[in-house]
Protein backbone atom coordinates (compact mmCIF):
# COMPACT_ATOMS: atom_id res chain seq x y z
CA UNK A 1 0.00 0.00 0.00
CA UNK A 2 2.93 2.52 0.39
CA UNK A 3 3.43 1.98 -3.19
CA UNK A 4 1.01 2.86 -3.72
CA UNK A 5 0.17 5.76 -1.68
CA UNK A 6 3.54 6.79 -0.48
CA UNK A 7 1.72 9.57 1.85
CA UNK A 8 1.28 6.10 4.45
CA UNK A 9 5.41 6.16 5.17
CA UNK A 10 4.89 9.72 6.26
CA UNK A 11 2.07 10.00 8.19
CA UNK A 12 2.73 8.29 11.65
CA UNK A 13 5.49 11.26 11.82
CA UNK A 14 2.55 13.82 12.09
CA UNK A 15 2.46 14.75 15.38
CA UNK A 16 1.30 18.13 17.14
CA UNK A 17 5.05 19.88 16.66
CA UNK A 18 5.29 19.37 13.20
CA UNK A 19 1.33 20.31 12.41
CA UNK A 20 2.58 23.69 13.76
CA UNK A 21 5.95 23.89 11.83
CA UNK A 22 4.04 23.25 8.26
CA UNK A 23 0.96 25.17 9.16
CA UNK A 24 3.27 28.16 9.30
CA UNK A 25 5.50 27.07 6.48
CA UNK A 26 2.44 26.66 3.85
CA UNK A 27 1.36 30.38 5.14
CA UNK A 28 4.79 31.80 3.98
CA UNK A 29 4.97 29.93 1.27
CA UNK A 30 1.43 30.86 0.20
CA UNK A 31 1.92 34.61 0.35
CA UNK A 32 5.01 33.57 -1.74
CA UNK A 33 3.66 32.67 -4.45
CA UNK A 34 1.21 34.77 -4.11
CA UNK A 35 3.02 36.99 -7.22
CA UNK A 36 5.04 34.06 -8.87
CA UNK A 37 1.71 32.41 -9.94
CA UNK A 38 0.52 35.48 -11.65
CA UNK A 39 4.03 36.26 -13.44
CA UNK A 40 4.46 32.76 -14.42
CA UNK A 41 0.92 32.86 -16.29
CA UNK A 42 1.30 35.73 -17.74
CA UNK A 43 4.94 34.19 -19.46
CA UNK A 44 3.07 31.29 -20.48
CA UNK A 45 0.90 32.92 -22.13
CA UNK A 46 -2.39 32.84 -19.90
CA UNK A 47 -4.94 34.80 -17.71
CA UNK A 48 -2.65 34.66 -14.49
CA UNK A 49 -5.62 32.87 -12.65
CA UNK A 50 -4.49 30.07 -14.22
CA UNK A 51 -1.22 30.47 -12.22
CA UNK A 52 -3.04 30.75 -8.92
CA UNK A 53 -4.80 27.51 -9.93
CA UNK A 54 -1.47 25.60 -11.10
CA UNK A 55 -0.49 26.70 -7.61
CA UNK A 56 -3.42 25.24 -5.77
CA UNK A 57 -3.59 21.82 -7.34
CA UNK A 58 -0.54 20.83 -8.34
CA UNK A 59 1.83 20.96 -5.47
CA UNK A 60 -0.91 18.75 -3.09
CA UNK A 61 -0.62 15.91 -5.79
CA UNK A 62 2.79 16.52 -5.73
CA UNK A 63 3.07 15.92 -2.09
CA UNK A 64 1.32 13.28 -1.69
CA UNK A 65 2.75 10.92 -4.29
CA UNK A 66 6.29 11.85 -4.71
CA UNK A 67 9.03 10.89 -2.36
CA UNK A 68 10.49 14.36 -0.79
CA UNK A 69 9.31 15.64 2.17
CA UNK A 70 10.29 19.49 1.66
CA UNK A 71 9.92 19.90 -2.29
CA UNK A 72 6.83 22.34 -3.69
CA UNK A 73 5.53 22.29 -7.12
CA UNK A 74 3.55 24.60 -8.92
CA UNK A 75 4.37 26.78 -11.93
CA UNK A 76 8.10 27.83 -12.60
CA UNK A 77 9.80 29.99 -14.91
CA UNK A 78 11.27 27.48 -17.06
CA UNK A 79 8.31 25.20 -17.71
CA UNK A 80 5.80 28.30 -19.10
CA UNK A 81 8.97 29.76 -21.29
CA UNK A 82 8.67 26.72 -23.09
CA UNK A 83 4.99 26.04 -22.90
CA UNK A 84 4.78 29.99 -24.07
CA UNK A 85 7.93 28.88 -27.14
CA UNK A 86 6.08 25.69 -27.70
CA UNK A 87 2.36 26.63 -28.48
CA UNK A 88 2.61 30.42 -29.37
CA UNK A 89 3.28 29.43 -33.06
CA UNK A 90 0.18 26.97 -32.77
CA UNK A 91 -2.64 29.43 -31.39
CA UNK A 92 -2.73 32.83 -30.83
CA UNK A 93 -1.98 33.76 -27.05
CA UNK A 94 -4.69 34.80 -24.64
CA UNK A 95 -7.04 32.74 -26.93
CA UNK A 96 -9.45 29.68 -25.76
CA UNK A 97 -7.79 27.34 -28.20
CA UNK A 98 -4.55 28.65 -27.00
CA UNK A 99 -5.59 27.71 -23.64
CA UNK A 100 -6.77 23.92 -24.70
CA UNK A 101 -3.80 23.51 -26.26
CA UNK A 102 -1.77 24.69 -22.44
CA UNK A 103 -3.80 22.05 -20.53
CA UNK A 104 -3.67 18.96 -23.14
CA UNK A 105 0.36 19.73 -23.64
CA UNK A 106 0.03 19.46 -19.52
CA UNK A 107 -1.58 16.12 -19.45
CA UNK A 108 0.73 14.47 -22.02
CA UNK A 109 3.75 15.44 -20.04
CA UNK A 110 1.76 14.11 -16.83
CA UNK A 111 1.30 10.88 -18.81
CA UNK A 112 4.33 10.89 -20.03
CA UNK A 113 6.29 11.27 -16.28
CA UNK A 114 4.08 8.71 -14.91
CA UNK A 115 4.93 5.94 -17.56
CA UNK A 116 8.15 6.91 -17.04
CA UNK A 117 7.52 6.69 -12.93
CA UNK A 118 5.66 2.95 -13.50
CA UNK A 119 8.69 1.95 -15.76
CA UNK A 120 10.79 1.98 -13.11
CA UNK A 121 13.35 4.49 -14.83
CA UNK A 122 13.18 7.22 -11.88
CA UNK A 123 17.17 5.68 -11.44
CA UNK A 124 17.88 7.97 -14.35
CA UNK A 125 18.55 11.22 -12.31
CA UNK A 126 21.85 8.86 -10.64
CA UNK A 127 23.35 10.22 -13.54
CA UNK A 128 22.72 13.87 -12.20
CA UNK A 129 25.65 14.22 -9.84
CA UNK A 130 25.87 15.90 -6.49
CA UNK A 131 28.99 18.41 -9.12
CA UNK A 132 25.80 19.21 -11.25
CA UNK A 133 23.32 19.26 -8.95
CA UNK A 134 25.84 21.39 -6.49
CA UNK A 135 26.39 23.55 -9.20
CA UNK A 136 22.90 24.12 -10.95
CA UNK A 137 21.77 24.96 -7.42
CA UNK A 138 24.06 27.74 -6.68
CA UNK A 139 23.58 29.37 -10.60
CA UNK A 140 19.50 28.64 -10.13
CA UNK A 141 19.84 31.24 -6.61
CA UNK A 142 21.93 33.62 -8.47
CA UNK A 143 18.99 33.55 -11.33
CA UNK A 144 16.62 33.36 -8.54
CA UNK A 145 17.90 36.47 -6.60
CA UNK A 146 18.23 38.20 -9.59
CA UNK A 147 14.49 37.82 -10.62
CA UNK A 148 14.49 39.54 -7.21
CA UNK A 149 16.13 42.87 -7.80
CA UNK A 150 13.81 44.91 -9.93
CA UNK A 151 11.67 44.50 -7.23
CA UNK A 152 14.14 45.59 -4.44
CA UNK A 153 15.68 47.97 -6.43
CA UNK A 154 12.57 49.13 -7.86
CA UNK A 155 13.15 49.96 -11.86
CA UNK A 156 12.76 47.90 -14.34
CA UNK A 157 16.57 45.73 -15.29
CA UNK A 158 16.86 45.54 -19.00
CA UNK A 159 16.45 42.16 -20.55
CA UNK A 160 18.50 39.99 -21.82
CA UNK A 161 21.76 37.43 -21.43
CA UNK A 162 22.48 37.42 -17.54
CA UNK A 163 25.77 38.89 -17.56
CA UNK A 164 24.70 42.06 -19.72
CA UNK A 165 21.42 42.37 -17.52
CA UNK A 166 23.15 42.09 -14.50
CA UNK A 167 26.11 45.30 -16.04
CA UNK A 168 23.15 47.19 -17.08
CA UNK A 169 21.64 46.74 -13.41
CA UNK A 170 25.04 47.91 -11.87
CA UNK A 171 25.38 51.00 -13.96
CA UNK A 172 22.42 51.91 -13.74
CA UNK A 173 21.77 51.80 -10.04
CA UNK A 174 21.46 55.85 -9.54
CA UNK A 175 17.95 54.56 -11.13
CA UNK A 176 17.14 52.69 -7.43
CA UNK A 177 13.72 53.28 -5.65
CA UNK A 178 14.72 54.16 -2.07
CA UNK A 179 11.61 53.11 -1.00
CA UNK A 180 11.45 49.62 -2.51
CA UNK A 181 15.11 49.15 -1.49
CA UNK A 182 14.09 50.08 2.31
CA UNK A 183 11.33 47.83 2.38
CA UNK A 184 13.41 44.71 0.74
CA UNK A 185 16.00 45.82 3.18
CA UNK A 186 14.13 45.69 6.47
CA UNK A 187 12.03 42.63 5.30
CA UNK A 188 15.33 40.73 4.47
CA UNK A 189 17.11 42.25 7.90
CA UNK A 190 13.98 41.37 9.95
CA UNK A 191 14.21 37.78 8.67
CA UNK A 192 17.46 37.18 9.35
CA UNK A 193 17.61 39.06 12.72
CA UNK A 194 14.14 36.59 13.59
CA UNK A 195 15.98 33.61 12.72
CA UNK A 196 19.21 34.28 14.55
CA UNK A 197 16.66 35.17 17.81
CA UNK A 198 14.52 31.88 17.08
CA UNK A 199 15.07 29.38 14.39
CA UNK A 200 11.49 28.10 15.26
CA UNK A 201 9.83 31.28 15.26
CA UNK A 202 8.36 32.19 11.56
CA UNK A 203 10.96 34.32 10.17
CA UNK A 204 10.00 34.77 6.78
CA UNK A 205 6.19 35.46 7.84
CA UNK A 206 7.17 38.32 10.30
CA UNK A 207 9.41 39.67 7.69
CA UNK A 208 6.79 39.67 5.51
CA UNK A 209 4.62 41.17 7.81
CA UNK A 210 7.06 44.32 8.76
CA UNK A 211 7.88 44.89 5.36
CA UNK A 212 4.14 45.48 4.92
CA UNK A 213 3.90 47.75 7.62
CA UNK A 214 7.06 49.84 5.99
CA UNK A 215 5.63 50.14 3.04
CA UNK A 216 2.41 51.04 4.73
CA UNK A 217 4.22 53.78 6.83
CA UNK A 218 5.99 55.76 4.00
CA UNK A 219 3.18 55.30 1.77
CA UNK A 220 5.27 52.80 -0.89
CA UNK A 221 2.60 52.88 -3.49
CA UNK A 222 2.66 56.62 -3.55
CA UNK A 223 6.42 56.59 -3.97
CA UNK A 224 6.42 53.90 -6.65
CA UNK A 225 6.67 50.41 -4.60
CA UNK A 226 4.69 47.79 -6.72
CA UNK A 227 2.29 46.09 -4.90
CA UNK A 228 0.79 42.25 -5.58
CA UNK A 229 -2.47 43.70 -7.11
CA UNK A 230 -6.20 42.32 -7.34
CA UNK A 231 -6.58 38.65 -7.22
CA UNK A 232 -9.69 37.29 -8.52
CA UNK A 233 -11.61 35.49 -6.18
CA UNK A 234 -12.27 31.63 -7.54
CA UNK A 235 -11.62 28.16 -6.97
CA UNK A 236 -9.45 25.86 -9.90
CA UNK A 237 -12.95 25.21 -12.37
CA UNK A 238 -12.96 21.81 -14.30
CA UNK A 239 -11.45 21.82 -17.37
CA UNK A 240 -10.99 19.04 -19.62
CA UNK A 241 -8.25 18.82 -22.34
CA UNK A 242 -8.91 18.68 -25.95
CA UNK A 243 -7.57 15.36 -26.96
CA UNK A 244 -7.56 13.86 -30.34
CA UNK A 245 -5.26 12.81 -32.86
CA UNK A 246 -3.88 15.59 -34.33
CA UNK A 247 -2.89 17.44 -31.11
CA UNK A 248 -1.32 14.50 -29.65
CA UNK A 249 0.71 13.86 -32.69
CA UNK A 250 1.65 17.38 -32.82
CA UNK A 251 2.10 18.28 -29.50
CA UNK A 252 3.77 14.57 -28.43
CA UNK A 253 7.41 16.35 -28.72
CA UNK A 254 7.15 19.30 -27.09
CA UNK A 255 5.28 17.39 -23.92
CA UNK A 256 8.23 15.09 -23.93
CA UNK A 257 11.08 17.90 -23.61
CA UNK A 258 8.50 19.29 -21.11
CA UNK A 259 8.18 16.22 -19.07
CA UNK A 260 11.88 16.10 -19.17
CA UNK A 261 12.73 19.42 -18.22
CA UNK A 262 9.89 19.29 -14.95
CA UNK A 263 11.51 15.79 -14.34
CA UNK A 264 14.91 17.41 -14.06
CA UNK A 265 14.10 19.64 -12.27
CA UNK A 266 11.61 18.34 -9.34
CA UNK A 267 14.57 15.49 -8.85
CA UNK A 268 17.44 18.29 -8.69
CA UNK A 269 15.56 20.46 -6.29
CA UNK A 270 14.89 17.66 -3.95
CA UNK A 271 18.39 15.91 -4.60
CA UNK A 272 20.07 19.52 -3.24
CA UNK A 273 17.69 19.84 -0.59
CA UNK A 274 18.36 16.08 0.62
CA UNK A 275 21.61 17.15 0.67
CA UNK A 276 20.53 19.36 3.88
CA UNK A 277 17.58 17.16 5.38
CA UNK A 278 19.62 13.91 5.13
CA UNK A 279 16.44 12.32 3.65
CA UNK A 280 16.51 9.22 1.13
CA UNK A 281 14.73 9.90 -2.32
CA UNK A 282 12.61 7.25 -4.73
CA UNK A 283 13.14 8.42 -7.94
CA UNK A 284 10.36 6.52 -9.13
CA UNK A 285 8.09 8.06 -6.61
CA UNK A 286 8.75 11.10 -7.72
CA UNK A 287 8.58 11.03 -11.25
CA UNK A 288 5.16 9.45 -10.57
CA UNK A 289 4.15 12.04 -8.39
CA UNK A 290 4.86 14.76 -10.90
CA UNK A 291 3.26 12.60 -13.53
CA UNK A 292 0.19 12.76 -10.99
CA UNK A 293 0.55 16.38 -10.06
CA UNK A 294 0.18 17.19 -14.20
CA UNK A 295 -2.45 15.06 -15.18
CA UNK A 296 -4.33 16.01 -12.26
CA UNK A 297 -3.80 19.75 -12.82
CA UNK A 298 -4.66 19.82 -16.50
CA UNK A 299 -8.28 18.54 -15.29
CA UNK A 300 -8.64 21.37 -12.74
CA UNK A 301 -7.62 24.12 -14.99
CA UNK A 302 -3.87 23.70 -14.58
CA UNK A 303 -0.74 24.33 -16.93
CA UNK A 304 2.40 22.23 -16.33
CA UNK A 305 3.83 22.63 -13.41
CA UNK A 306 7.36 21.03 -11.15
CA UNK A 307 9.19 21.36 -8.28
CA UNK A 308 10.14 25.32 -7.82
CA UNK A 309 13.91 26.08 -6.39
CA UNK A 310 12.29 29.42 -4.40
CA UNK A 311 9.44 28.15 -2.86
CA UNK A 312 11.10 24.95 -1.73
CA UNK A 313 13.62 26.88 -0.28
CA UNK A 314 11.54 28.33 1.60
CA UNK A 315 9.70 25.66 2.47
CA UNK A 316 12.68 23.76 4.03
CA UNK A 317 14.29 27.14 6.06
CA UNK A 318 10.31 28.13 7.31
CA UNK A 319 11.05 24.52 9.28
CA UNK A 320 8.85 22.13 7.17
CA UNK A 321 8.84 18.65 8.45
CA UNK A 322 6.49 16.58 6.41
CA UNK A 323 4.88 17.02 2.59
CA UNK A 324 1.66 18.68 4.57
CA UNK A 325 3.51 21.61 4.41
CA UNK A 326 3.13 21.92 0.52
CA UNK A 327 -0.28 21.01 1.11
CA UNK A 328 -1.18 23.66 3.90
CA UNK A 329 0.45 26.62 1.28
CA UNK A 330 -2.01 24.84 -1.34
CA UNK A 331 -4.64 25.18 1.24
CA UNK A 332 -3.79 28.87 2.58
CA UNK A 333 -3.88 30.47 -0.99
CA UNK A 334 -7.33 29.40 -1.86
CA UNK A 335 -8.46 30.93 1.73
CA UNK A 336 -6.12 34.17 0.61
CA UNK A 337 -8.19 34.20 -3.51
CA UNK A 338 -11.20 33.72 -1.52
CA UNK A 339 -11.09 35.42 1.88
CA UNK A 340 -8.99 37.82 1.81
CA UNK A 341 -7.36 38.54 -1.88
CA UNK A 342 -7.74 42.83 -0.84
CA UNK A 343 -5.63 42.59 1.79
CA UNK A 344 -3.08 40.81 -0.26
CA UNK A 345 -2.90 43.03 -2.82
CA UNK A 346 -1.32 45.71 -0.75
CA UNK A 347 1.48 43.81 -0.18
CA UNK A 348 4.55 44.64 -1.60
CA UNK A 349 7.00 43.14 -3.82
CA UNK A 350 10.43 44.75 -2.31
CA UNK A 351 8.98 42.74 0.50
CA UNK A 352 8.99 39.55 -1.57
CA UNK A 353 12.13 40.12 -3.25
CA UNK A 354 13.68 40.73 0.23
CA UNK A 355 12.97 36.98 1.29
CA UNK A 356 13.67 35.45 -2.49
CA UNK A 357 16.79 37.37 -1.72
CA UNK A 358 17.88 35.58 1.45
CA UNK A 359 16.49 31.82 0.34
CA UNK A 360 18.65 32.42 -3.10
CA UNK A 361 21.83 33.37 -0.71
CA UNK A 362 21.20 29.58 1.37
CA UNK A 363 20.59 27.72 -1.12
CA UNK A 364 23.96 27.96 -2.43
CA UNK A 365 25.88 25.12 -0.99
CA UNK A 366 29.22 27.26 0.21
CA UNK A 367 30.44 24.01 2.42
CA UNK A 368 29.98 21.37 -0.43
CA UNK A 369 31.54 23.78 -3.17
CA UNK A 370 34.63 23.89 -0.99
CA UNK A 371 34.76 19.96 -0.74
CA UNK A 372 34.30 19.26 -4.21
CA UNK A 373 36.94 22.20 -4.87
CA UNK A 374 39.44 20.29 -3.22
CA UNK A 375 38.71 17.07 -3.37
CA UNK A 376 38.66 16.40 -7.64
CA UNK A 377 39.58 18.89 -10.54
CA UNK A 378 37.03 16.90 -12.83
CA UNK A 379 34.19 17.37 -10.06
CA UNK A 380 35.28 20.69 -9.80
CA UNK A 381 35.04 21.23 -13.62
CA UNK A 382 31.41 19.82 -13.71
CA UNK A 383 30.85 22.39 -11.09
CA UNK A 384 31.83 24.92 -12.98
CA UNK A 385 30.48 24.31 -16.46
CA UNK A 386 26.94 23.35 -14.75
CA UNK A 387 26.95 26.95 -12.88
CA UNK A 388 28.14 29.02 -15.61
CA UNK A 389 25.72 27.32 -18.13
CA UNK A 390 22.85 27.67 -16.08
CA UNK A 391 23.58 31.56 -16.10
CA UNK A 392 24.41 31.34 -20.15
CA UNK A 393 21.88 28.98 -21.00
CA UNK A 394 18.18 28.23 -20.05
CA UNK A 395 18.51 25.84 -16.87
CA UNK A 396 17.70 22.91 -19.04
CA UNK A 397 20.83 23.02 -20.64
CA UNK A 398 22.96 23.51 -17.83
CA UNK A 399 21.84 20.21 -16.56
CA UNK A 400 22.49 18.54 -19.82
CA UNK A 401 25.81 19.71 -20.00
CA UNK A 402 26.22 19.33 -17.05
CA UNK A 403 25.11 15.63 -16.88
CA UNK A 404 27.22 14.96 -20.08
CA UNK A 405 30.51 16.64 -18.94
CA UNK A 406 29.91 14.26 -15.91
CA UNK A 407 29.66 11.24 -17.88
CA UNK A 408 32.18 12.32 -20.13
CA UNK A 409 34.78 11.93 -16.73
CA UNK A 410 33.48 9.20 -15.64
CA UNK A 411 33.79 7.08 -18.74
CA UNK A 412 37.37 8.63 -18.36
CA UNK A 413 38.24 7.01 -15.39
CA UNK A 414 36.48 3.79 -15.95
CA UNK A 415 38.62 3.18 -19.46
CA UNK A 416 41.53 3.16 -17.36
CA UNK A 417 41.00 0.56 -14.66
CA UNK A 418 43.52 0.51 -12.05
CA UNK A 419 45.84 -2.62 -12.93
CA UNK A 420 48.55 -3.32 -9.69
CA UNK A 421 51.47 -5.57 -10.03
CA UNK A 422 51.32 -7.60 -6.86
CA UNK A 423 52.85 -10.22 -5.10
CA UNK A 424 53.07 -12.17 -1.69
CA UNK A 425 54.58 -10.26 1.18
CA UNK A 426 56.22 -13.01 3.32
CA UNK A 427 55.82 -10.73 6.02
CA UNK A 428 52.25 -10.74 6.51
CA UNK A 429 50.50 -13.54 8.79
CA UNK A 430 48.82 -14.27 5.92
CA UNK A 431 51.28 -13.44 3.03
CA UNK A 432 48.75 -11.21 1.62
CA UNK A 433 49.11 -10.31 -1.97
CA UNK A 434 50.39 -6.22 -1.93
CA UNK A 435 50.82 -4.15 -4.66
CA UNK A 436 54.52 -3.94 -5.46
CA UNK A 437 54.66 -0.38 -6.30
CA UNK A 438 53.77 0.17 -1.90
CA UNK A 439 55.86 -1.97 -0.61
CA UNK A 440 59.27 -3.29 -2.15
CA UNK A 441 58.86 -7.07 -2.91
CA UNK A 442 60.18 -10.13 -5.31
CA UNK A 443 58.51 -11.29 -8.05
CA UNK A 444 58.26 -14.80 -9.59
CA UNK A 445 60.60 -14.64 -12.50
CA UNK A 446 58.30 -16.82 -14.81
CA UNK A 447 54.75 -15.66 -13.48
CA UNK A 448 53.33 -12.16 -13.37
CA UNK A 449 50.72 -11.38 -11.32
CA UNK A 450 48.39 -8.75 -10.99
CA UNK A 451 44.87 -7.85 -9.76
CA UNK A 452 42.35 -5.08 -12.04
CA UNK A 453 40.43 -3.02 -10.12
CA UNK A 454 37.26 -1.22 -12.23
CA UNK A 455 35.50 -3.05 -14.92
CA UNK A 456 36.21 -5.64 -17.91
CA UNK A 457 33.78 -3.18 -20.19
CA UNK A 458 34.48 -1.80 -24.15
CA UNK A 459 35.76 1.50 -22.92
CA UNK A 460 38.26 -0.38 -20.99
CA UNK A 461 39.22 -3.16 -23.38
CA UNK A 462 41.84 -0.69 -25.28
CA UNK A 463 43.74 -0.15 -21.88
CA UNK A 464 44.09 -3.17 -20.68
CA UNK A 465 44.72 -5.26 -23.72
CA UNK A 466 47.87 -2.39 -24.15
CA UNK A 467 48.76 -3.29 -20.55
CA UNK A 468 49.32 -6.71 -21.44
CA UNK A 469 50.86 -6.10 -24.68
CA UNK A 470 53.87 -3.97 -22.62
CA UNK A 471 54.04 -7.44 -20.68
CA UNK A 472 54.80 -9.60 -24.05
CA UNK A 473 57.33 -6.78 -24.91
CA UNK A 474 59.27 -7.11 -21.79
CA UNK A 475 59.11 -10.87 -22.28
CA UNK A 476 56.51 -11.81 -19.31
CA UNK A 477 55.33 -15.50 -20.66
CA UNK A 478 52.77 -16.24 -17.63
CA UNK A 479 50.30 -14.04 -16.31
CA UNK A 480 48.13 -14.35 -13.59
CA UNK A 481 45.23 -11.42 -13.66
CA UNK A 482 43.35 -11.95 -10.33
CA UNK A 483 39.84 -10.57 -10.83
CA UNK A 484 37.86 -9.99 -7.37
CA UNK A 485 38.27 -6.10 -8.16
CA UNK A 486 36.51 -6.63 -11.39
CA UNK A 487 32.87 -5.29 -11.49
CA UNK A 488 31.74 -6.42 -14.66
CA UNK A 489 32.69 -7.95 -18.13
CA UNK A 490 30.91 -7.59 -21.28
CA UNK A 491 31.08 -8.95 -24.68
CA UNK A 492 34.61 -6.54 -25.68
CA UNK A 493 35.83 -7.45 -22.63
CA UNK A 494 35.19 -11.23 -22.54
CA UNK A 495 36.62 -11.25 -26.32
CA UNK A 496 39.77 -9.39 -25.52
CA UNK A 497 40.57 -11.99 -23.02
CA UNK A 498 39.92 -14.19 -25.63
CA UNK A 499 42.32 -13.24 -28.09
CA UNK A 500 44.52 -12.47 -25.21
CA UNK A 501 45.07 -15.85 -24.29
CA UNK A 502 45.33 -16.85 -27.82
CA UNK A 503 47.86 -14.48 -28.72
CA UNK A 504 50.02 -15.10 -25.53
CA UNK A 505 49.94 -19.30 -26.29
CA UNK A 506 51.20 -18.71 -29.72
CA UNK A 507 53.76 -16.67 -27.71
CA UNK A 508 54.30 -19.91 -25.38
CA UNK A 509 52.57 -18.56 -22.68
CA UNK A 510 49.35 -18.53 -20.73
CA UNK A 511 47.02 -16.08 -19.53
CA UNK A 512 45.53 -17.27 -16.10
CA UNK A 513 42.25 -15.92 -14.10
CA UNK A 514 41.77 -16.31 -10.29
CA UNK A 515 38.77 -14.87 -8.40
CA UNK A 516 36.80 -14.12 -10.75
CA UNK A 517 33.18 -13.12 -9.53
CA UNK A 518 30.17 -15.19 -9.55
CA UNK A 519 28.05 -13.05 -12.06
CA UNK A 520 31.33 -12.30 -14.28
CA UNK A 521 32.39 -15.93 -14.33
CA UNK A 522 28.84 -17.00 -15.68
CA UNK A 523 28.86 -15.04 -18.55
CA UNK A 524 32.09 -15.95 -19.51
CA UNK A 525 30.70 -19.94 -19.51
CA UNK A 526 27.55 -19.06 -20.78
CA UNK A 527 28.55 -16.56 -23.60
CA UNK A 528 31.70 -20.24 -24.23
CA UNK A 529 34.63 -17.68 -23.61
CA UNK A 530 35.49 -19.30 -20.39
CA UNK A 531 35.94 -22.46 -22.71
CA UNK A 532 37.65 -20.69 -25.48
CA UNK A 533 40.47 -19.21 -22.77
CA UNK A 534 40.59 -22.33 -21.28
CA UNK A 535 38.73 -23.97 -19.00
CA UNK A 536 41.43 -25.15 -17.12
CA UNK A 537 43.39 -21.80 -16.80
CA UNK A 538 40.50 -20.46 -14.62
CA UNK A 539 40.30 -20.71 -10.86
CA UNK A 540 38.25 -20.19 -7.71
CA UNK A 541 40.88 -18.43 -5.41
CA UNK A 542 44.19 -16.90 -6.29
CA UNK A 543 46.04 -19.70 -3.77
CA UNK A 544 44.15 -22.50 -5.67
CA UNK A 545 45.65 -20.81 -9.19
CA UNK A 546 48.92 -20.14 -7.60
CA UNK A 547 49.30 -24.12 -6.53
CA UNK A 548 48.09 -25.25 -10.38
CA UNK A 549 49.89 -23.30 -11.90
CA UNK A 550 53.37 -23.36 -10.28
CA UNK A 551 53.08 -27.04 -11.41
CA UNK A 552 53.46 -25.76 -14.86
CA UNK A 553 55.98 -23.99 -14.57
CA UNK A 554 59.81 -24.99 -15.71
CA UNK A 555 61.00 -26.38 -12.97
CA UNK A 556 65.03 -26.06 -14.28
CA UNK A 557 64.19 -22.19 -14.16
CA UNK A 558 62.68 -23.34 -10.24
CA UNK A 559 65.84 -25.14 -9.31
CA UNK A 560 67.89 -22.05 -9.83
CA UNK A 561 65.45 -19.59 -8.46
CA UNK A 562 66.99 -17.45 -5.17
CA UNK A 563 63.27 -15.51 -4.39
CA UNK A 564 61.19 -18.73 -4.01
CA UNK A 565 58.11 -16.35 -2.82
CA UNK A 566 55.30 -19.13 -2.89
CA UNK A 567 54.60 -21.63 0.00
CA UNK A 568 54.86 -24.23 -3.15
CA UNK A 569 58.56 -23.23 -3.90
CA UNK A 570 59.46 -24.76 -0.67
CA UNK A 571 57.58 -27.23 -0.36
CA UNK A 572 59.16 -30.81 0.30
CA UNK A 573 56.98 -32.96 -2.54
CA UNK A 574 57.54 -30.21 -5.23
CA UNK A 575 61.15 -28.63 -4.41
CA UNK A 576 63.72 -29.66 -7.22
CA UNK A 577 67.26 -30.44 -5.42
CA UNK A 578 69.96 -27.21 -7.00
CA UNK A 579 72.44 -29.73 -8.26
CA UNK A 580 69.47 -32.06 -9.97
Amino acid sequence: MKRILPFLSWWPTVNRGSLKDDLIAGITNAFIVLPQGVAFAIIAGLPPIYGLYTAMVTPIVAALFGSSWHLVSGPTTAISIVIYSSLSPMAEVGTQAYLELALTITLIAGVIQFLLGVARLGSLINFVSHSVIVGFTSGAAILIAFSQMKHVVGYAVPKGPFFESAFQLIVNIENANLAAVLIGGVTLITAILTKKLSSKFPNFLTALLVGGCVSWLIDGASNGVSLVGEIPASLPPLSLSNINLSNVQDLAPKAFAIAMLGLIEAVAIARSIALKSGQLLDGNQEFIGQGLSNIVGSIFSSFAGSGSFGRSGVNYESGAKTPLAAVFAAICLMLIVLLVAPLATYLPMASMGGIILLVAYRLIDFDHIKKIVKSSWQETAVLVITFLSTLIFQLEYAIYLGVLFSLIFYLQRTSQPLIAEVSPDPNHPRRKFTNIKRIELSECPQLKIIRIDGSLYYGAVDHVQQYLKELTDLGVRNVLIIGSGLNIIDVSGAEMLVNEAKRWRGLGGQIYLSSIRIGAREFLQSGGYAEEIGDNNIFETKDEGIKKIYQRLDKSICARCEVRIFKECNAPETTVPLNK
